[in-house]
């Protein structure tokens, strides 16, 4: 029927979603013989107040053949949905969540178990994280045409702790501070100064490398590294380990080297006893006693606690050593080097041993050409006897150039050598037969033991002067 008596409503309904983003058409009365125009359509939904997102091609086919539709509820709009905002992140450059130590895959495919400890190192003024702002949220349309709210995305907050600045904008965080990036309670971010272990470092703890202060409430085994930019402090004990601070080391306990751990500090190193280790510091300050080990210290060495024992190995000052026994009954060979930097008597050896290969290369050389000049003068010599001439005229002249840099460095160092008026070695109690003192560049052998002296440089050499 196209002009029918009924109305158009009177066969259709339209019902929306509940977020009247879908509007859906239904035919509740039917008849086969039913017909109407696109206006009319158009009324019912108007009636409707259907506005938004009309399908107008879904529509026609309903006009053409709206039998096909009697059975079946037929989407006719679909609105726009909102879009809630997107919520505000804080972008970390440091892993902070991740507290699962794993040990560290090399390039060949081992495993380094040592290297487990993994510490957010980070400098004064550096950046640690950033705030990425949220979003806001858009609007959606109901097929009626009204308008949809939605929400803008939450705004996330830096939690600032200790140690920490936020630049001006409050969207970037700066540590204020030399140390490690950490969260505390409620996801505050700090920046400490120290880092502490709360027992031995060992394989559960692994090798250490920290730009502030390392604190370890234990012992250092054998095998392990801790590098600090500040100081080491350490409770208990340091076996065959490496120790490395800007700043100060000190050990409650003691150092048992086994020959293969070296210490180095770039002011003090305090320790109970050093047994068979390297140590190299401004100044080393031991209680109990120094056993065939290899001391370095820019400005003194002080042994002399209740026990103040020196016995074998080379302890080198650049001041003084002060210690109350040095030496054994037994004569072990123990010697005490001051009134030079340490690292300038060893360079002083290392340059008289290069000196001595230059010479032996020199004298080679000299002797090659010589033959071959003997060789030129009976007219015996060929092209390749040439080229090898050449080069060893060149040769020759590299050798004399590097012997006059090492003579005229040795000469520089044996002269500061004599500026040793002020360093001494004090012994407060006895020093026994088999130890050497040497100040400057002279050397005394202690054949007898001797007790309450002090050697110093005194009419161009070594004098013992009684302690008082």
């Amino acid at each position: 029927m196209s002009e029918q008596a009924v109305p158009l409503s009177f066969y259709m309904e339209i019902t929306l979603s509940e977020d009247k983003l879908n509007a859906y058409l239904q035919f509740k009365n039917s008849d086969e013989k039913l017909s109407f125009s696109m206006a009319q359509l158009e009324e019912v939904l108007e009636s409707y107040k259907i506005t938004h997102g009309v399908n107008r091609s879904k529509l026609s086919e309903i006009v053409r053949a709206p039998q096909s539709f009697f059975l079946s509820k037929t989407l006719i709009a679909t609105g726009t949905a909102p879009v809630k905002g997107v919520d505000g992140s804080i972008n970390f450059l440091y892993d902070l969540s991740n507290d699962a130590k794993r040990p560290v895959e090399m390039q060949d495919g081992k495993v380094d178990f040592k290297e487990v400890t993994s510490i957010n190192n980070v400098r004064k003024g550096q950046l640690i994280a950033e705030r990425i702002p949220s979003t806001p949220g858009t609007p959606g349309q109901a097929v009626t045409g009204e308008l949809i709210n939605t929400k803008d995305g939450k705004e996330a907050r830096i939690k600032v702790g200790k140690n920490v600045v936020l630049d001006p904008t409050q969207n970037s965080l700066y540590a204020a501070i030399d140390g490690m990036v950490a969260k505390t309670d409620r996801d505050k971010i700090n920046v400490f100064p120290v880092y502490e272990v709360n027992g031995d470092v060992d394989y559960n703890v692994g090798n250490i490398d920290f730009v502030g202060t390392v604190v370890i409430r234990g012992s250092v085994l054998s095998g392990f590294r801790i590098k600090a930019s500040g100081d080491i402090r350490i409770t208990g004990s340091v076996e065959g380990a490496d120790l490395e601070a800007d700043g100060s080391i000190e050990i409650s306990a003691g150092i048992l080297g086994h020959n293969k751990g070296v210490i180095r500090a770039g002011k003090h190193v305090k320790s109970a006893f050093i047994q068979d280790a390297t140590v190299y510091a401004e100044e080393v300050i031991v209680s109990l006693s120094i056993m065939h080990s290899n001391v370095h210290a820019i400005h003194s060495v002080a042994c002399k606690g209740s026990k103040g024992l020196i016995v074998g190995g080379v302890i080198q000052a650049g001041e003084s050593v002060m210690v109350r026994t040095v030496g054994n009954s037994m004569s072990t060979v123990t010697v005490i080097e001051v009134g030079v930097l340490p690292e300038m008597r060893n360079e002083l050896v290392q340059l008289r041993t290069q000196l001595r290969s230059i010479n032996d290369n020199l004298e080679k050389t000299d002797k090659a050409l010589a033959m071959l000049d003997q060789l030129a003068a009976i007219g015996q010599l060929g092209p390749d006897k040439v080229s090898m001439r050449i080069k060893l005229n060149h040769t020759k002249k590299q050798f004399t150039e590097e012997r006059i840099t090492s003579r005229e460095r040795i000469f520089e160092i044996e002269k500061s050598l004599e500026d040793s008026e002020k360093a001494k070695v004090d012994v407060a109690s006895t020093i026994y037969s088999g130890s050497k003192i040497v100040i400057g560049r002279y050397t005394k052998f202690v054949k007898d033991a001797v007790s309450h002296v002090r050697f110093q440089l005194a009419d161009g050499d070594i004098a013992a002067i009684p302690l008082v």
